[in-house]
C-alpha cells in the first residue's frame, strides 16, 4: 500500500506558495527572462517608424508648393543672357517702378490694417455688447461675408461710387452737373476704402469669438463701481481682445500685401502694388526674371511678417 505522504513529490511547493526561481532566471517584474524571451509576442507586430507617416504629407507639400517656389527662385537668378547671376535683383532694386510699388504696397497695407482694426473693434463691440434686433443674424452674416471674393466687394463699390455709379447719378440728377463729385474710387484712397470694406470682417470674426468667452461678471462689477463705458472698454475688454486683435490684424496685413483683385477691379491705373508689378512684368512685358524677383521679395516680406506675428502672439499670450 502506498503511504499517505506520497501524494506530492518532495520538491513541490505547498499550495498557495510562490515558487522560487533558480538564480539567473529572475527577470524584471518577476517574469523569468528565459520564459519571457521564449514566449511569442502575440498581437504585437513590427511598429512602423514615425518618420514614415510624415513622408506622404511632406511629398505632397513639396510637389504642390516647394517645387513651384524653387522654380520661381531659380528663375529670379537666371537672366535672359543665360547662366546664373544676381543681376536681375540689381536691375529690379535699382528701378523706380519697384521702389514706388514697394512704397505703395506698404502704406496701403498698413493703412488698411489700421482701418480694419479700428472699424472691426467698434463693430464687434456693438454686435457683442449692445443688444439690438437682428444682432445674431448680423454675426452670422460675418461668417458668410468671409467667403465672398474680393472683386465682388469692389464691384459693389463701383456701382455706388463709380464714375457712373448711383451716388454720382443722384448728384447729377439733383444739380444738373455734367459729372458727380465722387471720383476717388480710381485713386489710392478708393483702393484703401475697398480693402478696409473687404477685410474688416477678418478682424471681427476672432474678436467676436474672444468676446463670447469674456466673463460678463467683470463688466457688471466694473459698471457697479461707477466705471464709464469707455473705461470699461479700455481696462476690461481691450486687454482680453489683444490676442484676437493681433491675430486678425496680422492676417489682414499679410492678405493686403498680396491683394491683387481689388487693385485690378477698381481700375486705379496709377496704383501699382507688388502683385500688380509681378503681373505687369510677367504678362505685359514678358520679363520673367524681373517678375520672379518681385515675387520673391513679396514672399520674403509675407514670411517675415508671419514670423513677427508668431513672436508677438506668443508674447501676448504669455
Amino acid at each position: 500500500m502506498a503511504s499517505a505522504g506520497r501524494g506530492k513529490p518532495a520538491g513541490d511547493p505547498a499550495p498557495g506558495a510562490v515558487p522560487t526561481l533558480p538564480r539567473g532566471l529572475e527577470g524584471q517584474g518577476g517574469t523569468p527572462n528565459a520564459l519571457r524571451n521564449d514566449c511569442p509576442q502575440r498581437g504585437k507586430g513590427k511598429q512602423v517608424p514615425t518618420w514614415v507617416w510624415a513622408l506622404p504629407p511632406v511629398a505632397v507639400l513639396a510637389a504642390v508648393f516647394l517645387y513651384p517656389l524653387a522654380l520661381v527662385v531659380r528663375q529670379s537668378v537666371s537672366p535672359d543672357s543665360g547662366g546664373t547671376s544676381l543681376q536681375p535683383y540689381a536691375d529690379v532694386f535699382a528701378s523706380s517702378a519697384f521702389r514706388e510699388a514697394l512704397t505703395t504696397t506698404v502704406w496701403l497695407s498698413a493703412g488698411a490694417t489700421v482701418g480694419c482694426l479700428v472699424l472691426g473693434f467698434v463693430l464687434a463691440l456693438v454686435i457683442a455688447f449692445v443688444p439690438f434686433p437682428g444682432g445674431k443674424a448680423v454675426a452670422r452674416f460675418i461668417d458668410v461675408f468671409l467667403s465672398f471674393p474680393s472683386f465682388l466687394i469692389t464691384l459693389a463699390l463701383l456701382f455706388i461710387y463709380g464714375t457712373v455709379g448711383m451716388a454720382n447719378g443722384l448728384w447729377t440728377d439733383a444739380t444738373g452737373a455734367h459729372s458727380g463729385p465722387f471720383q476717388f474710387l480710381t485713386t489710392p484712397w478708393g483702393v484703401l476704402l475697398a480693402e478696409i470694406t473687404y477685410f474688416t470682417p477678418f478682424v471681427m470674426r476672432p474678436l467676436l469669438a474672444a468676446f463670447s468667452q469674456l466673463d460678463t461678471a467683470q463688466l457688471e462689477v466694473a459698471s457697479s463701481l461707477g466705471a464709464r463705458p469707455a473705461r470699461i472698454v479700455r481696462r476690461v475688454i481691450l486687454p482680453e481682445a489683444l490676442p484676437a486683435l493681433a491675430a486678425g490684424g496680422s492676417l489682414v496685413l499679410v492678405m493686403c500685401l498680396n491683394e491683387f483683385g481689388i487693385v485690378l477691379f477698381t481700375g486705379a491705373k496709377g496704383v501699382t502694388t507688388l502683385p500688380m508689378l509681378v503681373y505687369s512684368k510677367a504678362i505685359l512685358e514678358s520679363d520673367y526674371p524681373a517678375a520672379c524677383v518681385v515675387a520673391v521679395v513679396n514672399i520674403a516680406i509675407s514670411v517675415g511678417l508671419y514670423g513677427l506675428y508668431r513672436v508677438v502672439s506668443r508674447r501676448v499670450g504669455a
